[in-house]
């Protein structure tokens, strides 16, 4: 590994991915700073601090700090996250869906193409709502947020906040298709390591203030280290399954035979889960908080994190897409098809009908402990946050998002050069193969 990362400034290919996505995260975090028109930002400001410890603030964390700012990426991606989630329940319980996904690439095309009206949908009700609470909405010290409200106002707001969303859509699939990395989960990864000075610097006032204890502090940094390890553990744990091919004479000579592996990791969904779930519980309570309803803050206050609804509906949702995508990324049924038309068997199970039965209990059994992995990290923060007073970075989803996209990402460029190294095996092994006729 390390010898191939000292080659990738040899690879052209690979250096034009990396500067792409450099380049479109770059975008992404000077549109952060960019704030829609007619908002007064000392009085939202204000309106943002006295709301700390709430939702809002995971929310903010998912837009990179737009949020708090009301900037023209103020939504996020978060609508097209929901879209997504919208979508692929869909293709479950629909069958026109369901046979457009088993259309191979045009079929996903299409499914994309829904995905990214509907992400639109989303994020004009979703701004329409914002604009129209941002205008009865006031600081603590009482100044109006919005300057001059107004249809006009609403109208303009609409707009941008769309207009903002459908940008992080199609920059997160340019990343996807001519960068490195999944592009969606990059711009959500680099929204959080950009807020992470900001965590560190509270953690400093608080410490200077004293409302902190120093060692709280260090026992705090050992804990994310411990954490750290413990999700790179986890999303490298894999089950191995042995595989038995039998050996097969063609003429004089026998061919194939031996044991192979199909490795099933603990946990298949990658950090999906936690991201959908996320998406679920922010989409409406960040509408509630700037909704002025009663029946609405209460629905907010009871979503806060460290709340026993929160930790409860959380854990459930991770469990839910945990088995969810795991299912949408994983079909027993094929792979076991695969093995018998290939010749391969589970040693001790009939192939066929057996195997895929056999693969769905061990997955399924892997899905359980790897589900509840991911609730584990994902709740952590909140008990931190309760007991410690500590910045909602310390831990959790923040920081399994970072650790496993920055590990997916790691794995995608350790490919591209694995790939390049191995063409560049074969055409040595060409030039030798002519010399030698």
């Amino acid at each position: 590994m390390a010898s191939l990362t000292q080659n990738i400034g040899k690879i052209p290919e690979l250096n034009r991915r990396i500067i792409i996505t450099l380049i479109a995260l770059a975008v992404f975090r000077i549109g952060v700073f960019i704030p829609t028109p007619g908002i007064d930002s000392e009085a939202l400001a204000a309106f943002f601090k006295a709301s700390s410890g709430t939702l809002l603030d995971f929310a903010t964390m998912f837009t990179g700090g737009a949020l708090e700012r009301f900037s023209v990426f103020s939504l996020g991606i978060m609508p097209y996250i929901s879209a997504s989630i919208i979508l692929q329940l869909l293709t479950a319980v629909v069958p026109q869906l369901e046979k457009l996904s088993k259309e191979g690439e045009s079929g996903r095309r299409q499914i994309t193409q829904y995905t990214r009206y509907l992400t639109i949908g989303l994020a004009v009700v979703q701004g329409t709502m914002i604009a129209v609470g941002l205008e009865s909405m006031a600081s603590p010290g009482g100044a109006h947020i919005v300057i001059h409200p107004g249809i006009g106002f609403k109208l303009f707001t609409v707009v941008t906040l769309t207009a903002g969303t459908t940008f992080l859509m199609w920059l997160g699939e340019q990343i996807t298709e001519r960068g490195i990395g999944n592009g969606i989960s990059l711009i959500i990864f680099v929204g959080i390591i950009a807020r992470m000075p900001a965590a560190l610097l509270n953690t400093i006032q608080l410490v200077r203030a004293g409302e902190m204890n120093l060692l709280i502090v260090l026992f705090l940094i050992a804990l994310m280290v411990v954490v750290v390890g413990f999700i790179v553990f986890m999303e490298m744990a894999q089950r191995r399954i042995p595989i038995q091919y039998p050996k097969r004479v063609v003429g004089r000579k026998v061919l194939g035979g031996g044991t192979q592996h199909l490795p099933l990791k603990l946990n298949s969904a990658g950090v999906i889960p936690p991201i959908f779930a996320s998406s679920i519980i922010v989409f409406p309570a960040t509408i509630a908080n700037f909704i002025n309803i009663p029946f609405f803050k209460t629905i907010a206050e009871s979503l806060n994190p460290g709340g026993v609804i929160y930790n409860v509906l959380y854990i459930g949702l991770i469990i839910f897409f945990t088995y969810f995508y795991t299912a949408v990324q994983f079909n027993p049924k094929e792979v076991a098809e695969n093995l018998k038309k290939y010749g391969g068997f589970v040693p001790g199970i009939r192939p066929g009908a057996n195997t895929a039965e056999y693969i769905d209990t061990v997955l399924s059994r892997l899905t359980l402990w790897g589900s509840l992995y991911l609730a584990l990290v994902c709740v952590l923060p909140s008990f931190l946050v309760a007991e410690f007073h500590a910045p909602f970075y310390f831990g959790g989803t923040a920081l399994l998002i970072v650790v496993g996209v920055a590990m997916d990402t790691a794995q995608q460029i350790e490919s591209h050069m694995m790939a390049r190294s191995y063409e560049g095996l074969l055409k040595k092994g060409k030039i030798k193969g002519r010399s030698g006729m």
